[in-house]
């Protein structure tokens, strides 16, 4: 059974209405606020049937718990969560290899929604993170996500390595990214079904699933910095995926 969940910010809410309005339960505009882009997301609303609440600023801060809601706020029917049985599937409708990016112990949302934004741009097959000890959707990383938790299959599992191992026997290929490793993220084929495991930042991944992992690949930093934020890494290592399936 679906839940209901709460969606803020202009983004997140034009992206419910334009790849999903038949998940819209109720919608809550600010008083305060008449400009065109909230306009635009009323017009929107009035077409999917769903009548717009017109509310006092105050009480849209309540709903989005002070996040920065821009004067909108959406109540949606929530997508069933995906687990580990469902990569089978995700794997068969991908329209080419597939491509998952696998968080390991990434517990901030703003870090989540990043990562989420980052995906969808590359055209992920899904994002898969563990049940404990990490961050899961909440309405801020929808808002930070910005559309992208919504369009993302994010699947949440209970065993990591477990299912990395459950993706090598579909045969997708998994690169761990650690400082250390000597192979860089630019001297692999990524042509083929890739999983691409990202630590959480300092701590890197867990052993088990570093262990896991078929081969580790770098990032080659020039600069003062040892690591990277892990949206940015993401970034870093996704592009370079489609950089090669493009033909550049």
């Amino acid at each position: 059974m679906s839940q209901k969940v709460t969606v803020f910010g202009l983004h997140a809410v034009r992206a419910i209405l334009k790849n999903h309005p038949d998940r819209l339960v109720e919608l809550y505009v600010s008083k305060e606020r008449q400009d065109d882009s909230v306009r635009d997301i009323v017009n929107q609303c009035h077409a999917t049937g769903v009548r717009p609440q017109w509310v006092p600023k105050q009480a849209l801060e309540k709903r989005a718990e002070g996040g920065n809601h821009q004067g909108v706020v959406a109540t949606v029917q929530s997508p069933p969560t995906l687990t580990e049985h469902d990569l089978p599937k995700l794997l068969e409708q991908s329209q080419q290899a597939g491509l998952f990016l696998i968080l390991d112990g990434v517990t901030d949302p703003h870090n989540l929604g990043a990562c989420l934004r980052t995906a969808d741009a590359a055209g992920v097959t899904g994002v898969i993170v563990p049940k404990d000890k990490s961050a899961q959707i909440t309405p801020t990383v929808r808002k930070v996500a910005s559309g992208a938790a919504e369009n993302v299959p994010l699947v949440v599992v209970t065993n990591l390595a477990r299912a990395l191992r459950d993706l090598q026997e579909l045969g997708v290929w998994a690169y761990g990214t650690a400082g250390e490793a000597t192979q860089s993220v630019y001297d692999v084929d990524y042509r083929g079904p890739v999983a691409l495991v990202m630590g959480a930042e300092g701590k890197g991944m867990r052993r088990l699933t570093r262990e896991t992992c078929d081969d580790l690949v770098s990032i080659p930093l020039s600069g003062s910095v040892s690591s990277l934020n892990v949206s940015v890494a993401s970034g870093v290592c996704l592009f370079e995926v489609v950089r090669q399936r493009n033909g550049s």
